[in-house]
C-alpha cells in the first residue's frame, strides 16, 4: 500500500522512528477518559527537529537532483521551516536565502538566531503579501549570477512534502495499532494532507484533526485538498484518489492571531511541561494541545479510544 514511497529520493537527515510515548500524568492532570499518546517529532535529532525535517528529506533530495546550489524559501521571522531549510542547506553545502516578513531583530533569538548561525542570507519584508514577489526576485538574482536556485513554498507544503507524512503514517503503524484520533497543529496544510492520505492508503479509520495555528478552516481545507489532488499522481494514483477523504480543520483556538498566545495555550504549555517534561511552542503545538484539552474536557472522546497528539516540534520558539 505504501510501495510508491520507496521510490522517492530521500536525504537521511536523522534516523527513524521518532518515539511514541504514553502521556499518563497529563491524562490524569486533565481528567482525560481516553488513552493519550504523543508522537515525538520534536525529538528528531537534526536542527532541533520538527515536522519540517521530514519534509525536507524529500524536498532537498529533489533540489539536489535538479542541480540546485541555492535554496530559497520564506516565512515569518521565527519560522521553523526557514530554520530547517537553512540547516539542510548548511548540511549539503548549498547557499540559502530566507525571505521573512517582519523587522530585523536588534538581538536575534530562537529561530532567527539559528538562521544566522547557519549562514543563511535573510531578507526582510513588511508583510506576508510581500514575500512571494521577494522570493521571485531573489530567484531571478540568483539565476542572473549564474547559480541555480530551488524555490521551496511556505512550509514545504507541496505534494512531495506531504508524502513525507504518508511515510510517517507507515512509520507510526509499525510502532502501534492505529489510534482512533490524531490531533496536530496545522498551518500551511502539508502535514495534514500527508497524515490524511497515509491513513487512507493504510485503510485505517483514524480521525485526523488539524488545529489551525492561523488560517480559517474553510481556507485551510481548500489548501489541503489542493495538496491531496497533487499527492495522488505522485504516489501513482489519479488525482481523485483522495477526493473523498475527510479533512477536519478546527480554527477555534487561533485566538488573536498567528503566534499570539492565548490563555488556553499558556495553560497547555504549563501542563505538558510540568506533567510530562514535554515542551510545546507558543505558535503551533500549544494551540493544538489546547484544542485537544478542550475536546477532552467537553467529552468528545470516549474511554475506549486512543488519542495521539502528533508533536510537530517548534520548541525553539520558547526562546524568542
Amino acid at each position: 500500500m505504501f510501495g510508491a514511497l520507496a521510490s522517492l529520493p530521500s536525504i537521511p537527515l536523522a534516523p527513524d522512528p521518532t518515539p511514541v510515548e504514553n502521556l499518563v500524568r497529563l491524562r490524569s492532570a486533565i481528567g482525560a477518559a481516553p488513552r493519550l499518546l504523543v508522537k515525538r517529532d520534536d525529538a528528531i535529532g537534526f536542527a532541533f527537529g520538527g515536522n519540517k525535517v521530514r519534509k525536507m528529506r524529500l524536498v532537498a533530495a529533489q533540489a539536489q537532483q535538479a542541480g540546485a546550489d541555492t535554496l530559497i524559501t520564506s516565512g515569518g521571522v521565527q519560522s521553523n521551516h526557514a530554520r530547517v531549510t537553512a540547516a539542510v542547506a548548511a548540511r549539503l553545502g548549498l547557499e540559502c536565502v530566507l525571505v521573512v516578513n517582519g523587522s530585523a531583530p536588534d538581538r536575534p533569538s530562537a529561530n532567527a538566531l539559528l538562521d544566522g548561525l547557519l549562514g543563511a542570507t535573510v531578507r526582510y519584508v513588511g508583510s506576508r503579501e510581500e514575500r512571494a514577489p521577494a522570493v521571485e526576485h531573489a530567484a531571478e538574482e540568483t539565476r542572473a549570477a549564474g547559480r541555480h536556485p530551488y524555490v521551496i513554498p511556505i512550509g514545504a507544503s507541496t505534494p512531495l512534502g506531504a508524502a513525507a507524512f504518508v511515510q510517517a503514517i507507515a512509520e507510526l503503524l509499525r510502532q502501534i495499532d492505529p489510534p482512533d484520533v490524531i490531533v496536530h497543529s496545522t498551518s500551511s496544510g502539508g502535514t495534514q494532507a500527508g497524515l490524511v492520505a497515509g491513513c487512507a492508503l493504510a485503510g485505517v479509520k483514524s480521525r485526523v484533526i488539524g488545529i489551525s495555528a492561523d488560517e480559517p478552516s474553510a481556507s485551510l481545507e481548500r489548501d489541503i485538498r489542493v495538496i491531496l489532488a497533487g499527492l495522488g499522481p505522485l504516489l501513482g494514483f489519479t488525482g481523485e484518489r483522495f477526493s473523498e477523504v475527510d479533512v477536519i480543520v478546527d480554527d477555534r483556538f487561533v485566538g488573536a492571531g498567528y503566534g499570539v498566545p492565548t490563555v488556553e495555550s499558556r495553560e497547555a504549555i504549563q501542563l505538558a511541561a510540568r506533567n510530562e517534561a514535554l515542551f510545546l511552542d507558543p505558535t503551533y503545538t500549544s494551540k493544538a494541545m489546547a484544542g485537544l484539552i478542550d475536546y477532552i474536557r467537553h467529552g468528545n472522546f470516549s474511554a475506549s479510544q486512543t488519542v495521539l497528539f502528533w508533536h510537530t516540534g517548534g520548541q525553539v520558539g520558547l526562546f524568542a
